[in-house]
């Protein structure tokens, strides 16, 4: 039993940030009821791969929730959904600011139909400002936020960072709004809007790079694998490949040397301190890449281990879906689809020990459960379910 069992959320948001974020709560025992267009769904729906008809990038993001359809360019429907909503905890819509208002279901008019309500608004550049009306995507956001800017080595092309980024942090932001909004309403007794922009998001997560800038003046680029404040804090190459090695303080320097039999560097003047290390960064590279490039990747993370100095592989997905950690602690998880049939997903990364999320049923087929949830807030049999919906 998760800890939001008993919050019912109407998710009218598609393709990724908002999905993301109400596949969170559905994971954590919410009842999430997925309301799309009628025919088409959300668009991701028809977004490759495909495990025969059905979307593997639609399944992999609506586990845990039930699909019903409604068109809000049919005003019936529209009085329908607020309907619905008197009986909502949240609703979630990741639409371009004034699209909900066009169907009279905005803000504005939900809240006066349940003053109880959280809703939550992601969009690519918030419900203010200059961009407001602005289309956006994941990439649009990572170009525009900053982040592209220092991705990738150094001097190259600015890269986009190989997940959607611009996507999922705004997902996951948007379901933390969420939870302190409904943790203010256990003692207000009042509802609110939650306005998350994907844009900001990107900004928010900038870090060390914007408090490099302010104290420069000078716009950091891309510097590869490295970190730009620690080191060594980087990839290095090995007999048979790379491998990570991380090195945040000057007693796992010590460690590190020790493990490769370069006890000098301790005290060498140009690796003694870790601003030392980083002024020196491009000629350590290369000294430690002469050490490094004598043994595996496989022998050096043994010894490093050993030694507690930080190290890992660069995997593969594949190679991470097989990794003993990931697997002991249930990230990858199998479900059942009716029409796909058996499909591993990642599972959940939070691990609560009174309540935790469950992966209990793969993503809903469209439009399956509309009877069943007119029923629930109605009790509509299958009949007028059909007449009222003009089906």
């Amino acid at each position: 039993m998760g800890p939001l069992k008993g919050i019912k959320v109407l998710d009218l948001s598609r393709v990724l940030a908002g999905p993301y974020c109400t596949m969170m709560m559905a994971d954590f025992g919410a009842d999430v009821i997925k309301i799309e267009p009628p025919k088409v769904g959300d668009d991701s729906r028809a977004f490759t791969p495909f495990l025969g008809t059905e979307s593997a990038y639609f399944m992999s993001l609506n586990r845990n929730k039930r699909s019903m359809s409604l068109d809000f360019k049919n005003p019936k429907h529209c009085e329908i959904f607020k309907e619905m909503v008197k009986q909502a905890d949240v609703v979630v819509e990741n639409y371009r600011p004034g699209t909900m208002e066009k169907f009279g279901l905005g803000w504005d008019v939900l809240k006066e139909i349940n003053p109880r309500l959280i809703y939550a608004a992601c969009s690519g550049f918030g419900r203010t400002g200059p961009y407001t009306k602005k289309p956006a995507y994941d990439v649009v956001v990572q170009a525009m936020g900053g982040i592209m800017s220092i991705t990738g080595e150094k001097g190259g092309h600015p890269m986009r960072v190989g997940a959607s980024v611009g996507d999922v942090f705004a997902g996951l932001f948007t379901c933390l709004g969420v939870m302190m909004a409904l943790y203010h309403r256990v003692s207000s007794g009042k509802g609110q809007l939650v306005d998350v922009a994907m844009l900001d998001c990107q900004v928010a997560i900038l870090e060390n790079a914007v408090a490099r800038y302010v104290c420069t003046g000078v716009a950091p680029g891309p510097i590869g694998n490295r970190h730009p404040s620690i080191t060594p804090f980087a990839d290095f190459t090995s007999k048979d490949g790379s491998i990570i090695v991380g090195s945040g303080n000057d007693r796992l320097w010590k460690k590190l040397c020790d493990v490769m039999g370069k006890p000098e560097w301790v005290n060498d003047p140009r690796f003694d301190s870790n601003p030392h290390r980083t002024e020196n960064v491009e000629e350590l590279t290369v000294l430690m890449n002469e050490v490094l490039k004598t043994r595996t990747t496989k022998e050096w993370i043994a010894e490093l281990e050993a030694a507690g100095v930080p190290c890992a592989p660069i995997n593969n997905v594949a190679q991470v879906m097989e990794d003993p950690s990931i697997i002991a602690r249930n990230m990858i998880v199998e479900v059942e689809h009716p029409v796909a049939g058996k499909l591993k997903v990642p599972g959940i990364p939070i691990k609560l020990s009174e309540t935790p999320g469950e992966v209990l049923t793969p993503a809903p087929l469209l439009a399956a459960d509309t009877n069943e949830i007119m029923k629930e807030f109605f009790g509509w049999d299958e009949a007028t379910t059909k007449a009222k919906l003009g089906e």
